[in-house]
């Protein structure tokens, strides 16, 4: 099983999020949605409540970046 996820893994959850929902069409995903895709990853172990919009940001944006290599 892969380690635990926290909100500081960014790059991690994104590989965790392209493995489970490799079909997701990232340009109509919102924040509240990707936020309960996160927290409903098998491995996701940190606190719920520590999400922000800004930190939800810079994981979407790092995922359109994964896409794209």
């Amino acid at each position: 099983m892969p380690p635990a996820l926290y909100w500081d893994a960014g790059y991690e959850i994104v590989l965790e999020l392209e493995n489970h929902y490799p079909h997701m069409d990232l340009n109509a995903l919102g924040l509240e949605e990707l936020y309960h895709y996160i927290v409903a990853l098998p491995t996701f172990a940190d606190d719920p409540l520590l999400a922000n919009d800004g930190l939800l940001r810079d994981i979407l944006r790092e995922w359109f970046e994964e896409r794209e290599t």
